[in-house]
């Protein structure tokens, strides 16, 4: 087994190279590890001091309307009767020097995947650092993308029972799902019902209570998808400072006209740049994570749903006077929030990191600052005695996704005595050399005989893999507690053989250790990239 360095059982935490995980891309590795390689892709280099001190400069001085989206976050913020300390943090956008770190994610039911959670936290935490050690007014702004239109990515959230096992909660169809943006669907009386599922699927702490409570008052039938996830997530995180911006919002789409208006007027540059840009990390060894099609527009029209614009400079003039009745697609949102906000850098996953590689030309072209971007971090959320199975047995984290024991076998054998596992092996190469002498002998006497002679080595070798098979499971059978244990971190950690920050919600988390998960999180998750963090709460 690969050991986890500077791993005891007395740790509540130790970090794993993200390069171990298969389905960690590339493009993210080489970000961390070899950023040269992909320099000339981004704005510069986050682990580069002088890289944000650069960024901060240039981004202070570019022009931007920052009283007009100071007052779109307060009654934003008003609505959704905001904690003062968000209240203060939005406006201190309003200070010409003040920066922002911008993360973002759509309307996940009950706040979404685990991941989302530590997104906003790198973001909180990149803000107190700018403030602490550039001496600049920094906040951490979420984006909620209300405008994405795909509604079974957000309609369901999954938790972990009283058993540890996943359990998914998952809302029907209300008015408006499927048929448009997020924004556009309002919760009906089915979130009653989903509710209770989250309530009976949920082990019952001295939390469950009070979580159920603020939960119920915030998804109420009534409520829009989008709202209620910006609430759910300023409750839990604006006493922090976390500032909640809801993309969907018209009123913000006046300050951002004039980039609708230019892409209208200079149509397919934008795709066009942005192919080029994945053709060149495709040649340098990358992935494209967009492939636009050529000659189409990064803006759709609203018209109940987001529709496709085939004529982009007949729509110019529309964009200009009713800009609320246009939505960036994936390559020009970015920019938009670029456009409204000081951002220094963006907090992004895997996945981003991969689409905003092909956007600096874009940036360049429409003359607004690239951010920096950080990569957010990274966590799967263990319990004590997961924590303990795994650093007892320096059990690599990743060799428990495969949903199969082929790596509870590795360990069992690892765990025989010496001597069984070297008198089977000491047997299995005294055959192998015995019946080669004897097959080569034989021929003396009938050729034929040497393939009989190699069928039986064959069955001989056959009997004694099937006896080591035995011995495994009868080490199975004798030691149940370390198959316990196995079963009992994978379950953790990978449910259903995912990432658990992809497959359980933080609510999840919430319900099991309280509001001391946000203050333990904040404090165990450095910020350095490349490193993910196995942590026992």
């Amino acid at each position: 087994m690969l050991s986890q360095p500077g791993v005891s059982t007395a740790h509540s935490r130790f970090p794993i190279d993200i390069r171990r995980f298969r389905w960690i891309s590339r493009l993210a590795a080489d970000y961390v590890h070899d950023y040269p390689r992909l320099r000339e892709f981004f704005a510069g280099n986050p682990a580069e001091p002088a890289a944000w001190r650069e960024r901060i400069a240039r981004v202070q001085q570019h022009p931007r309307q920052r009283d007009r989206i100071a007052d779109v976050l307060r009654a934003q913020q008003h609505r959704r009767e905001a904690p003062p300390e968000a209240r203060a943090a939005a406006d201190r956008l309003r200070d010409p020097q003040t920066v922002a770190i911008v993360t973002g994610q759509q309307a996940g039911l009950l706040g979404g995947p685990l991941f989302t959670l530590l997104k906003a936290l790198t973001a909180l935490k990149l803000a107190e650092r700018v403030r602490d050690r550039e001496g600049v007014p920094a906040v951490a702004i979420f984006w909620v993308d209300a405008e994405d239109h795909d509604w079974d990515e957000v309609r369901h959230c999954g938790v972990l029972d009283a058993n540890g096992s996943p359990c998914s909660i998952e809302l029907g169809n209300p008015p408006g799902a499927h048929a448009g943006p997020v924004a556009n669907v309002r919760l009906d009386a089915s979130i009653t019902d989903v509710l209770a599922q989250l309530e009976s699927a949920l082990p019952p702490t001295e939390f469950t209570a009070d979580l159920l409570a603020d939960v119920r008052r915030i998804y109420a039938p009534g409520a829009g998808m989008a709202e209620a996830f910006g609430t759910w997530l300023e409750s839990v995180l604006g006493p922090k400072g976390l500032v909640v911006y809801d993309a969907s919002d018209p009123a913000a789409k006046p300050l951002v006209s004039d980039l609708f208006v230019t892409e209208l007027l200079n149509p397919a540059r934008t795709t066009r740049l942005a192919n080029e840009a994945g053709e060149q990390l495709q040649a340098a060894g990358y992935h494209a994570q967009v492939e636009a099609l050529d000659g189409s527009v990064a803006l759709f029209r609203l018209d109940g749903q987001r529709v496709a614009i085939e004529d982009p400079q007949a729509w110019a003039a529309r964009a200009r006077t009713s800009p609320e009745q246009f939505s960036p697609n994936v390559l020009l949102r970015p920019l938009v929030q670029d456009t409204l906000f000081p951002t220094v850098c963006y907090v992004a996953g895997p996945n981003e990191l991969a689409y905003l590689a092909q956007l600096r030309g874009v940036y360049e072209a429409f003359g607004i600052p690239m951010p920096l971007l950080q990569q957010r971090a990274t966590a799967t959320l263990v319990d004590a005695n997961a924590m303990r199975f795994l650093t007892r047995y320096d059990f690599p984290l990743e060799s428990l996704r495969a949903q199969d024991e082929a790596a509870l076998n590795e360990l069992l054998e690892s765990q025989l005595p010496p001597s069984v596992d070297a008198a089977v092996h000491a047997a299995m190469r005294v055959v192998d050399e015995h019946m080669a002498v004897v097959a080569r002998e034989v021929t003396q006497v009938d050729t034929t005989l040497e393939g009989t002679a190699k069928s039986t080595l064959s069955r001989m070798q056959d009997d004694l893999k099937k006896l080591h098979g035995k011995i495994i499971q009868a080490a199975k059978r004798k030691d149940e507690t370390l198959k316990r244990q196995f079963h009992h971190a994978q379950a953790q950690a990978f449910p259903n053989g995912h990432p658990q920050e992809r497959e359980i919600g933080f609510i999840s988390f919430l319900n099991k250790y309280g509001p001391a998960l946000i203050d333990r999180l904040g404090d165990e998750l450095p910020l350095d990239m490349g490193q993910h963090w196995v942590l026992s709460i």
